[in-house]
């Protein structure tokens, strides 16, 4: 894992975003590494705890377990599908979270009723927990996104009407 990029705290300016950049060579533990990073950063932003957002404890434990949730589902589809390494990309302003992970593959991620297979649900958890989510080709690859509220409970996890 190589650490990038980062500035210390979101909103702290609403000009300046915090941002955070880190790059995984392709294997099982990145998943998990991934999921610690992200907890990590959004404890250095100050996006956790009874401060996160302002709506107490609850909110920003939602935040984080909501955001290592959707992460560890774009990860492990850039592992299964890729098999290269890739970026995850946090950054955060003005109230939204935005998680990128950008690999070598040109597969564009599609949802997935969630029956009972065992394969194809974790587009299915984005689609249904973030804001907005959506995946862009970037040169030879992709960057598959999605994005959380930051500021209480109404917006963390919960697709705006």
């Amino acid at each position: 894992m190589l650490q990038l990029s980062g500035s210390p705290r979101p909103d702290h300016d609403p000009q300046h975003a915090g941002h955070l950049s880190v790059e995984y060579d392709p294997r099982p533990t990145a998943v998990r590494e991934a999921r610690v990073e992200v907890r990590r950063q959004l404890e250095r932003w100050g996006l956790t705890g009874p401060d996160a957002a302002g709506a107490g404890d609850r909110a920003g434990g939602d935040l984080v377990d909501v955001t290592e949730l959707l992460v560890s589902e774009l990860v492990t589809n850039a592992l299964l599908h890729s098999r290269s390494r890739f970026r995850l990309t946090l950054s955060a302003a003005h109230g939204v979270l935005r998680c990128e992970v950008s690999d070598s593959g040109r597969r564009v991620p599609r949802v997935v009723a969630a029956g009972t297979s065992e394969n194809g649900r974790g587009m299915f958890l984005v689609d249904a927990l973030a804001l907005r989510w959506g995946c862009h080709q970037d040169g030879p690859g992709k960057t598959v996104w999605f994005e959380l509220g930051t500021r209480g409970l109404d917006g963390c996890g919960r697709r705006q009407p």
